[in-house]
C-alpha cells in the first residue's frame, strides 16, 4: 500500500475505525441530515458524537486548533 504524504492524510490517518450498526431508519435520517448540512454519514455522524463528547467533558478548542496547526504546517 502506497504511504500517505499529505497533510490531510497525515489527520486522517490517525483516526479510528469503527464497524456501526444502526437500523435503515436511522440511516435514511443521518442521510438526510447530513445532506442538508453538506456532509457524509460518517461526517455526521462525527459530527454528532464530537458535539455529545464537548457537552459531557468540555470543548475540543485546544485539539481543534492542534489539527489546523498540523494542516497549515504541511501546506506550505
Amino acid at each position: 500500500m502506497p504511504e500517505r504524504s499529505t497533510p490531510e492524510a497525515a489527520v486522517m490517518a490517525e483516526r479510528k475505525s469503527l464497524l456501526l450498526r444502526i437500523r435503515p431508519e436511522l440511516w435514511e435520517a443521518l442521510n438526510r441530515w447530513a445532506a442538508e448540512e453538506f456532509r457524509s454519514v460518517n461526517g455526521q455522524i462525527e459530527f454528532l458524537l464530537q458535539r455529545a463528547s464537548d457537552e459531557k467533558f468540555g470543548k475540543r478548542a485546544e485539539r481543534v486548533d492542534d489539527r489546523t496547526a498540523k494542516l497549515r504546517r504541511g501546506s506550505r
